[in-house]
């Protein structure tokens, strides 16, 4: 048996794309053999996958569900990505989907790595992906991942349309009483795409940053340098009422705001998350 040198396994993932760890089963199992090895990657569908990771995946879908936990309730949302709504909307593609979502809750994630080094029928979450490429025939990707916890958590799942799977997910948490308004602050969120859930959550920077621009772009427009500091606060209560959950406009009656809508429950709104498919940071960066 040859030994499996990082030169070896360097050779093998440049001539055939696939990744370290698969390399590395492959040589092993192939007891150093280079030709055997890479006959079995092409097998497993490994080499195929590892060159269309350069390929944009920005289609897919969003698997969401809550679970009963020990404060209550937790909810988990996992985007899965394709190249193609094609692909997406398939039930095989939907159903692997679902099965990344129940490995991430089984071992109650928190993050992406969390999810990728899940149990799975093929070892774990990332070697099933990895094999779903070959399958799919496309560049997969597991996007964006978010949970959330709460007494209560209200779940919204957006389809574009009847064929396609959901590609928006907003989810929130609330105390008992606000449960009866979570649904219409979920299908808020999902619609107008709030970044924070109170004023107080903006970070100091970027509040810092909008003052700025509101100040000069208040001078550029001539204003009385006077007055320019109410302008600003003006501008800024806007930013606020566009990106603040609690802030916003309820789309259902502009008069009130969500935060009102919660005021009259006499409940409270603890934490939101929204994924859409194709717009997680990474998605950019491809």
């Amino acid at each position: 048996m040859a030994a499996i040198t990082a030169a070896l396994i360097k050779q093998v993932r440049e001539e055939t794309g696939a990744g370290m760890m698969d390399v590395k089963k492959a040589l092993t199992e192939a007891e150093g053999d280079v030709a055997r090895a890479k006959e079995i990657i092409r097998a497993k569908g490994i080499q195929a996958a590892g060159k269309r990771e350069g390929r944009k995946a920005q289609e897919g879908t969003i698997a969401s569900t809550v679970v009963d936990s020990a404060n209550g309730q937790t909810g988990y949302a996992v985007e899965l990505n394709s190249e193609t709504d094609f692909v997406a909307k398939t039930p095989k593609f939907v159903d692997f989907a679902d099965t990344v979502l129940a490995a991430a809750v089984k071992v109650n994630a928190n993050g992406i790595d969390d999810v990728l080094a899940a149990p799975s029928d093929k070892d774990t979450v990332k070697e099933s992906v990895e094999e779903a490429a070959a399958l799919f025939g496309e560049h997969v990707k597991i996007g964006q991942f978010a949970k959330i916890e709460g007494p209560r958590v209200e779940i919204y799942a957006h389809k574009k349309s009847a064929e396609m799977p959901p590609s928006i997910v907003a989810m929130i948490a609330t105390d008992e009483a606000g449960a009866a308004v979570a649904h219409e602050a979920a299908l808020q969120i999902s619609a107008m795409g709030a970044q924070w859930l109170s004023r107080e959550d903006v970070p100091e920077d970027i509040v810092e940053s909008e003052r700025r621009v509101a100040t000069e772009k208040s001078l550029a427009e001539g204003k009385p340098e006077k007055i320019v500091p109410k302008i600003v606060e003006g501008r800024l209560n806007a930013f606020f009422k566009e990106n603040v959950l609690l802030e916003q406009a309820y789309v259902k009656d502009p008069s009130k705001t969500i935060g009102d809508l919660f005021k009259e429950v006499g409940g409270q709104a603890l934490a939101f998350a929204r994924l859409e498919v194709g717009k997680g940071p990474e998605a950019d960066a491809e």
